[in-house]
C-alpha cells in the first residue's frame, strides 16, 4: 500500500483517506449480499411445496423485513462510500493541484525553456483529473471488489467446491489475456498522451496568434500542423477504443464461459443428486452477480496502464530539483558579479562578467538586442542559477539565499507587463498581499492610476479581463508600477518600462517611475540610451561581454560602443518618413 501512497503521490492524510475508502467499498459490497442473502432464503420458502412443505408465511414477512432493513444498510453503506472516496478524492486532487503550483514557483526559469505551456497545464489539469478518477471511481472498487471475491469464493467452496471451481477457472485466463496486451496498451496511451498534449499545443498557438491570422487573412493551408495535430488525436484515440475493446470483449467472453460451465456442471451434480436443488439455485443466483466485479477489475485493469503514463509524468516533474537557500536576511544591497559564466543549453550568454553595483545607485544596462541586458537583471534576481562565477548581494552569495527572502528585496517593472483576469484592485495587491485598503490606494495614486481607474465601471473592483485586455500600454504599466510601490523593494528591475509607450504616457509612467526609484538601488535595462545619461553608472554589454562601463560623460569620451550607439540613435531621431 505505501508503494501505492508513492505512485500516486498522496499526501498522508491522502493516503489515510484511501485506505478508507477501500474499507468503506468493501463494507457497500458485503452490504450488497445481504438482499441477494434474502432472496435465496425467500426462494427456499417459495419453493417448499415442491418438496411437500408448507409455505411458512410468518418466515415470509419476517424476511420482507429483513429485506427492508438490508436496503436501508446499503443505503447508508454507499452514501458512507460516496463521501470516503470522491469527497475525499476531490480534496486529495485539489491539494496535488496546489502542490504542483507551488513546486512550478520554486523552479528556475531554465525549467520553462524547456517545457511547453501546454504540458505544464496538463499536467496541473488533465493529469490531477486522470488521478482524482482513479482515487474516487477506480483504486478503492477494485481493491474492494478483489476482496470481495475472494471473501465469496471461500465461502462459496464451503457449499460445493466443485461448482465454486466452475465459476473462477476462466479467471486465470481472462487476467492472462490483459496481462500479456499490457505493454502493447501501455505503448498505445503513451502515443494518445502525446498526440492530446501535440495537438494543445497547436490549438494554443492558434488562439494566441488570432490577431495575425485576422490581419493576415490566414485560412486553409496555413493550419494544416493544427489540422494534422487534431487528426492524429482522433485517430489514435480510435485505435485506443477499438484495441483495448478488442483486449477487453475477449477476456469478458472467456471469464463469462463460466456462467455456461456452471450451469451445465451444475445440472449434472443435480441429476445424479450429489447436490440438492436450494444449493444449486444459489450458485445460479450467485454466478450472475459475482462477474460483475471481476469484470469492473478487468476494465479498470486497462485503465490504470494508462494512469502509469500520466504518474510517470507527474513524477518528471516533481522530481525537478527546486532553487534552496539558507540565509533569509541581508544588510544592505550592493550587488556584485564577479567572473559570471551563464549559458542556455550549450550556449554561453553570459561571459565573465565583473562589475559592482553600489546601494542606493542607478545603474543602467546597455548594448545591441541579444547583448545579454536582460540576461544579467534575471541572474541578480536569480530566475537562474549561474555555471561560474559568483553573485552576491549584501555580500552573500545569492544560491546560498532562500529565493522567496531574496526576491522580497526586489520589484520588477517590465516593459511586457502580466496582469491577472482579477480586479483592479487585487492586482495592484500583488506587490503586498498584507497591505491596507489605503495603501493600495496610496500606490495607485502615486503611480498615476487613481484617475483611470476611478473612470471604470466599477472602479478598484472592475475585472480587467485576460492579461489587462481591457487598459491601454500606459496604463497596464502603471499598474505594474503601482504594484511594485506597494511592494516596497530596497531593489528596483526597470526592463524598457516606457519603451513602446506614445508621448503622453511616457510622461506620466516617467513620473511614476521617479517615486518608485527614490532612494532605491535601480538596475535599468534600457536601449533608448537618453534615457540613461543621468544614471550614476552605465554597464555596456556586447556579446555577453562586459565591454565598458563609466558614466555617460566617461564613455562618450572613450569614443567605444557606447558612443557609436549613442550617436547612431541621435542622428536615427532625425529620420523621417
Amino acid at each position: 500500500m505505501k508503494k501505492l501512497k508513492e505512485f500516486l503521490f498522496l499526501s498522508d492524510k491522502g493516503y489515510k483517506d484511501l485506505k478508507k475508502a477501500i474499507v468503506a467499498c468493501t463494507i457497500t459490497n458485503l452490504a450488497l449480499m445481504l438482499p441477494f442473502c434474502v432472496t435465496v432464503m425467500l426462494f427456499n420458502e417459495l419453493l417448499n411445496p415442491y418438496v411437500g412443505k408448507q409455505i411458512a408465511w410468518n418466515h415470509i414477512w419476517l424476511l420482507w423485513g429483513i429485506g427492508v432493513v438490508s436496503a436501508v444498510l446499503v443505503f447508508l453503506a454507499a452514501r458512507n462510500d460516496y463521501r470516503k472516496t470522491y469527497i475525499a478524492s476531490y480534496q486529495e486532487s485539489n491539494k496535488t493541484r496546489l502542490n504542483i503550483a507551488e513546486h512550478l514557483r520554486k523552479l528556475p526559469m531554465s525549467f520553462f525553456n524547456t517545457k511547453d505551456l501546454s504540458e505544464l497545464t496538463t499536467n496541473m489539469m488533465s493529469d490531477c483529473s486522470s488521478m482524482e478518477s482513479m482515487l474516487s471511481s477506480t483504486i478503492p472498487p477494485l481493491i474492494a471488489n478483489g476482496i470481495t471475491v475472494t471473501l465469496t469464493c471461500i465461502l462459496l467452496a464451503f457449499f460445493d467446491w466443485r461448482l465454486a471451481l466452475c465459476m473462477y477457472i476462466t479467471l486465470p485466463v481472462a487476467f492472462l489475456i490483459i496481462w500479456l496486451s499490457k505493454n502493447y496498451q501501455k505503448k498505445l496511451f503513451e502515443r494518445q498522451v502525446q498526440a492530446k498534449l501535440d495537438a494543445s499545443s497547436q490549438v494554443q498557438e492558434y488562439l494566441e496568434g488570432m490577431k495575425i491570422i485576422k490581419s493576415c487573412n490566414l485560412s486553409g493551408s496555413h493550419f494544416s500542423a493544427l489540422n494534422k495535430a487534431l487528426l492524429s488525436m482522433k485517430k489514435i484515440a480510435v485505435k485506443v477504443e477499438m484495441i483495448c475493446g478488442v483486449f477487453m470483449s475477449s477476456a469478458s467472453m472467456i471469464l463469462q464461459a463460466g456462467i455456461g460451465i456452471v450451469i451445465f456442471v451444475g445440472t449434472m451434480l443435480l441429476v445424479k443428486g450429489e447436490i440438492e436443488l436450494l444449493p444449486l439455485l444459489m450458485f445460479f443466483l450467485m454466478v450472475t452477480r459475482i462477474y460483475g466485479p471481476i469484470l469492473a477489475i478487468l476494465s479498470q485493469l486497462t485503465t490504470l496502464l494508462n494512469l502509469n503514463v500520466v504518474t510517470e509524468r507527474m513524477r518528471t516533474l516533481l522530481s525537478t530539483s527546486v532553487m534552496q537557500g539558507n540565509d533569509k536576511e541581508i544588510e544592505n544591497c550592493d550587488i556584485e558579479l564577479e567572473h559570471v559564466t551563464f549559458r542556455y543549453n550549450t550556449k554561453d550568454v553570459i561571459k565573465d562578467v565583473t562589475c559592482k553595483i553600489p546601494q542606493g545607485s542607478i545603474t543602467a544596462l546597455v548594448g545591441s538586442s541579444g547583448s545579454g541586458k536582460s540576461t544579467i537583471s534575471k541572474l541578480i534576481a536569480r530566475f537562474w542559477d549561474i555555471q561560474k562565477g559568483t553573485i552576491r548581494v549584501g555580500g552573500k552569495d545569492i544560491r546560498t539565499m532562500e529565493p522567496e527572502s531574496l526576491m522580497r528585496k526586489m520589484a520588477f517593472v517590465f516593459q511586457d507587463v502580466t496582469l491577472f483576469n482579477d480586479t483592479v484592485f487585487n492586482n495592484i495587491s500583488i506587490g503586498n498581499p498584507n497591505a491596507t485598503e489605503e495603501e493600495v490606494m496610496a500606490a495607485a495614486k502615486a503611480a498615476y492610476c487613481d484617475e483611470f481607474v476611478r473612470n471604470m465601471p466599477d472602479g478598484y473592483q472592475t475585472v480587467l479581463g485576460e492579461n489587462g485586455s481591457t487598459l491601454s500600454g500606459g496604463e497596464r504599466q502603471r499598474i505594474s508600477i503601482a504594484r511594485a510601490l506597494l511592494k516596497n523593494a530596497s531593489i528596483i528591475f526597470l526592463d524598457e518600462a516606457t519603451a513602446s509607450l506614445d508621448p503622453e504616457n511616457e510622461v506620466l509612467v516617467q513620473k511614476a517611475i521617479a517615486q518608485l526609484v527614490e532612494n532605491k538601488t535601480v538596475i535599468m535595462i534600457a536601449h533608448r540610451l537618453r534615457t540613461v545619461v543621468d544614471a550614476d553608472q552605465i554597464l555596456v554589454l556586447d556579446d555577453g561581454k562586459l565591454v565598458e562601463y563609466g558614466t555617460h560623460n566617461e564613455l562618450m569620451k572613450k569614443k567605444g560602443v557606447y558612443q557609436k550607439l549613442y550617436h547612431i540613435q541621435q542622428e536615427s531621431l532625425g529620420w523621417t518618413i
